[in-house]
């Protein structure tokens, strides 16, 4: 009965020592820091709209950190003109992005 009572101890103090060695890492995720940049990328626009406007950007980077805007799937041809003229062939800083992967984001104009 000891030693089933060392074991557990034992089992329990290896089970606390890797959950708190796990604490101090903070997950980095990289599309929150790209999708920052495109906020401030896209962030001083002269839209006069009266309804929201929305589009979904599929993008790919290229091999020099840059975006390269394969689709924008909105009804609004300025929105459109607007989204790739702002984000095509643009710098970013990645870190954990894959080159020829393809992302979307969701772009929201508010009124």
């Amino acid at each position: 009965m000891r030693k089933i009572s060392l074991v557990v101890a034992a089992v329990t103090l290896l089970a606390v020592n890797s959950v708190s060695a796990n604490k101090n890492l903070e997950p980095v995720n990289p599309n929150k820091d790209l999708s920052v940049q495109i906020h401030s990328m896209l962030e001083s626009n002269s839209f006069d709209v009266s309804e929201d406007l929305t589009a979904n950007v599929q993008f790919t980077i290229n091999k020099d950190g840059e975006i390269v805007v394969l689709s924008v799937d909105t009804n609004n041809a300025s929105l459109e003109g607007f989204v790739k003229g702002r984000l095509n062939y643009k710098k970013v800083e990645v870190s954990d992005m894959k080159e020829g992967r393809t992302y979307t984001v969701p772009v929201r104009i508010a009124v």
